[in-house]
């Protein structure tokens, strides 16, 4: 089996559940019969089909040619000059929706603000003539570094909008991680925040990038907005507040021109290990692409109240906070803190308040949730929902269904979308009016996605043998490349297969066609000649029902060559104890098999997470070889999770 790179998969999931008649009848693509029509016209018309998707957006100039395509390199409406910040703001003024809801956002303390169209697009006005002022020109990289606010939004749009790419760092990053990345990307002006608030407390954002700014000779400019009033130092003639900037300024900036393929963002990886990436995304295919599906797989409707969890500072936050659902011209809420200040409730009450219609959210989240008990998510009116959304990392079936139930009202379809940072957008998805859910799959690839699972040689597998994910044609909001490093970018992503995306993903497809994630391919491991993925194995155990969430690392073994290491937190009712170990390991067995049956088993009360809910299996590995963590912990929203871990018995 591994001589063939082939990926061992034993999970069964039969739960079956079709879109509510109701939901089909109103939605864009009500019926699979029209999914897999539209799907093999962009498969098989690629040029003709997003010809027509991309007319549906501005553009100042027509583009001249689809796609040019010499892999690894594309590009996408070639000749096209558009903006994404018009096609976000001025076209939708232009549709009538000058005077509906653009952002509604809550911070921590509980403020309320809301911005119209009108308000947005005169906010990115101003703000963007205080850039240019400052020096700005089309091409110069903007440095972002701001708490979960709406003017992290109107700093991205006003970005756009003078055709300079924008660099979020997401707020939880340390002073040295934000002078990697401003080193990397030369820029030359960084925009923050006094602090931001979390769970109660200032997170000093000011203090760390003057901290950053020390080690950064070229920054010329730091914007700082006030939003906590903490006590900050100040740099005269470097430091200026963004309230005095924009005091003064016109609320009338005319948009740049952009051609379609100049550079809108870069973002960096998270740089948990070696050199952070700067994943570079261009103006126009990705602002088509994240348009298109975000219409297509939240069915977005005029009034729909639209809610991603995720923070600005990740792709998902870039993709489906900002741009995606903008161009639609629905309401997007912002939230600025903790899911759980000041209590477990927070996010119910929310939904329950705003009266939101959509929820995106991880599922690290929902397993957290799960763990407070059902009772919480039950006590709060949520019958607004109509749609349900899940990123991050393939869902477990359990999760899902608690998810259907307790927050769904076992009324609301579950969109489990599969994508990337370097993707720019969703490529595997369910479409929620047209397609039968099974809880734990991504399901089916969108619209012009050549999605298959091979083997090392590149052979497709066939249904149900597990492999590795790939996509074999171009989409037009595919990564450009790697800012400074192009060798990098063709040795990652296009060196495996030639002429063939490789997403560095484990997966396997069954007999209807449906794809189950397995997890990174780094997380699939060897185990006397069996290769299994981690992520099945974590969605054995959370299925048992004293578990609230679970992570799986491999670690070295002198029989096996590699084992697996369990890290599991049980439910708040459930106690620690060795006999709950004895059930979990044969809870595995009887789940998967006993080639998956873990070596060790840690109780704990929690697992390290960064602040965006992504579980830090690199620093359990780290601690299950070594029983030391000596890499980078500054992402962590808990340090005492590491330290109770170390004490944690083995079994």
């Amino acid at each position: 089996m591994s001589d063939k790179g082939t990926i061992q998969s034993s999970m069964v999931e039969t739960r079956k559940f079709p879109p509510p008649p109701e939901f089909s009848r109103a939605a864009h693509i009500s019926s699979i019969a029209d999914y897999e029509k539209l799907h093999k016209r962009s498969i098989d018309d690629p040029e003709g089909f997003w010809r027509e998707v991309a007319e549906g957006c501005h553009w100042f100039t027509p583009f001249d040619k689809v796609v040019e395509w010499e892999a690894p390199f594309a590009k996408w409406f070639v000749g096209g000059k558009t903006n994404m910040s018009y096609n976000c703001l001025d076209l939708q003024i232009e549709r009538g929706r000058g005077d509906h809801t653009a952002v509604l956002f809550e911070g921590e303390p509980g403020d309320v603000r809301k911005l119209t169209y009108n308000n947005l697009r005169d906010e990115v006005c101003r703000f963007a003539n205080a850039l240019k002022k400052l020096g700005v020109k089309k091409g110069d990289v903007v440095t972002i570094y701001m708490p979960m606010v709406p003017e992290l939004m109107i700093a991205m749009l006003a970005c756009a909008r003078i055709g300079a790419p924008h660099s979020i760092i997401f707020g939880g990053f340390s002073a040295s991680a934000i002078a990697d990345r401003v080193h990397d990307s030369n820029s030359q002006i960084i925009i923050t925040a006094d602090g931001g608030w979390r769970r109660g407390s200032v997170v000093p954002l000011k203090q760390n990038v003057d901290d950053a700014v020390a080690k950064c000779p070229t920054v010329q400019n730091v914007v700082v907005l006030k939003r906590c009033e903490n006590d900050v130092s100040w740099n005269d003639g470097r430091d200026h507040w963004w309230g005095d900037l924009v005091a003064d300024e016109s609320d009338v900036c005319d948009p740049e021109h952009c051609d379609s393929e100049d550079l809108l963002f870069i973002l960096y990886t998270s740089g948990t290990t070696g050199k952070p990436k700067g994943i570079m995304h261009t103006t126009g295919g990705y602002m088509v692409y994240t348009g298109y599906t975000a219409k297509m797989v939240f069915d977005l409707k005029p009034d729909d109240i639209y809610w991603c969890t995720a923070d600005i500072g990740w792709v998902t936050g870039h993709s489906y906070i900002t741009y995606g659902p903008l161009q639609n011209g629905v309401t997007v809420m912002m939230y600025e803190g903790a899911p759980n200040h000041p209590d477990w409730g927070r996010f119910w009450d929310m939904v329950a308040r705003h009266k939101a219609t959509i929820f995106y959210t991880a599922p690290t989240a929902i397993r957290a949730f799960m763990r407070q008990g059902d009772d919480i998510p039950d006590g709060h009116d949520l019958t607004s929902l109509r749609l349900l959304g899940s990123v991050g990392e393939p869902i477990n079936p359990e999760a899902w269904m608690w998810y259907q139930k307790h927050i769904g009202g076992e009324k609301c379809p579950i969109v489990d979308t599969w994508w990337q940072t370097e993707t720019g957008g969703i490529m595997i998805t369910p479409l929620p009016g047209a397609m039968t859910l099974l809880p734990g799959t991504a399901t089916c690839p969108f619209f012009g996605i050549d999605a298959a699972v091979v083997d090392e040689q590149g052979v497709e597998q066939p249904a149900n043998s597990g492999g590795f994910l790939v996509v074999r044609k171009p989409w037009p909001s595919m990564l450009r490349g790697i800012y400074g490093d192009m060798e990098r970018y063709q040795e990652q992503y296009w060196s495996q297969l030639d002429g063939i995306y490789f997403t560095s993903d484990a997966c396997r497809r069954d007999d209807d066609g449906n794809f189950w994630l397995m997890g990174r391919v780094d997380d699939v491991i060897n185990i006397s000649g069996h290769r299994i993925g981690t992520a099945e194995v974590e969605s054995a155990l959370v299925s048992h029902a004293a578990v609230a969430e679970a992570a799986v690392v491999g670690i070295p073994h002198d029989i096996k060559g590699q084992a697996l290491a369990a890290f599991v937190a049980l439910k708040a009712d459930r106690s620690a104890s060795d006999e709950i170990k004895r059930e979990l390991l044969a809870h595995v067995v009887k789940e998967i098999g006993a080639i998956a049956r873990p070596e060790t088993i840690r109780l704990t009360d929690a697992l390290p997470k960064t602040r965006s809910g992504k579980i830090m299996r690199r620093l359990l590995k780290e601690l299950a070889s070594t029983g030391e963590v000596k890499g980078d912990t500054t992402t962590l929203e808990d340090f005492n999770v590491i330290a109770n871990l170390r004490e944690s018995d083995e079994g």
